[in-house]
């Protein structure tokens, strides 16, 4: 503790913590109290705040910033300009009762943002040894990413989502705040899921889910419309829609027919792919 000129009681960690958070923004030198392991490999251009820690095979791009409190723990890939927030963990083991201390990583592409308290975990051996997030993404605040996931790129994860291990998710995804998803899902591009719905069986692209239990309710019509999508294709994944929800035919009869539409349109053969490689079945 200290005085200032005018009698006040001052914190010289407060001060401290408030003058590097404002100055290791353009590339200056890792805080003098962030912790770097050795073999660890940080562009000279990426920015790393205070009381950070970056363990070993760690590689952080360049234009990265780390804020206060980041934990990298190892054998993790961290792209350029990626913006990760306070005490977030990056790269930890997976919370799996299999995981032996294998080696094992975790990748991350370039420009997304992790908000306060992200957790990604590290893949598994048995599940194939890597945990990847692609790019241009946005997790907000508590979200929990869990060994062996796949993420693709233009997605985003309101606050406190939690992914179990093993899911895949495509681009464009957005996930409600407090949506959890099961293991060994995947859920399909443009797929939009409501807050605090609970997924337990793959959500095919395109489509709106919410709800407890959760049901398919439309396709994500604005979200297509906000990408650029034409009313000729949106009228096609409605008709697609109704085939899959609405005329009471089996599955595989639903993709016969999707099939025979799909040839010549892109976005139906996306629908069509997402239903074909479903092995726990559909949300329905």
């Amino acid at each position: 503790m200290s005085i200032d000129a005018k009698g006040r009681v001052m914190d010289i960690r407060a001060s401290h913590l408030k003058d590097t958070l404002s100055q290791d923004v353009s590339g200056n030198s890792p805080d003098s109290t962030s912790r770097i392991h050795p073999s660890a490999n940080v562009h000279p251009n990426a920015s790393i705040g205070p009381w950070c820690i970056i363990g070993p095979n760690v590689e952080i791009g360049a234009g990265s910033l780390l804020e206060s409190h980041v934990v990298i723990r190892s054998n993790t890939h961290i792209g350029k300009n990626n913006h990760i927030f306070q005490f977030s963990s990056i790269g930890e083991e997976p919370a799996d009762k299999k995981y032996a201390g294998e080696e094992t990583w975790l990748e991350i592409g370039d420009n997304n943002v992790f908000r306060e308290g992200v957790t990604l975990h590290r893949g598994t051996g048995a599940g194939g040894g890597i945990t990847r997030v692609g790019s241009n993404n946005l997790m907000m605040a508590y979200t929990h990413v869990a060994h062996d996931c796949i993420i693709g790129s233009n997605v985003i994860f309101a606050n406190n989502v939690g992914l179990c291990g093993h899911v895949e998710v495509d681009d464009w995804v957005f996930l409600g705040g407090y949506a959890g998803v099961n293991q060994f899902l995947s859920i399909g591009a443009h797929a939009y899921i409501g807050g605090m719905t609970h997924i337990i069986s793959n959500v095919p692209a395109f489509m709106l889910v919410s709800g407890r239990p959760a049901t398919v309710r439309s396709i994500n019509t604005i979200g297509l419309e906000r990408r650029g999508f034409d009313n000729e294709v949106i009228g096609q994944l409605r008709e697609a829609f109704k085939i899959l929800y609405r005329r009471n035919y089996s599955l595989q009869e639903a993709i016969d027919q999707l099939k025979v539409m799909a040839e010549k349109r892109e976005a139906l053969q996306v629908l069509v792919n997402s239903l074909e490689l479903s092995k726990k079945g559909i949300t329905r």
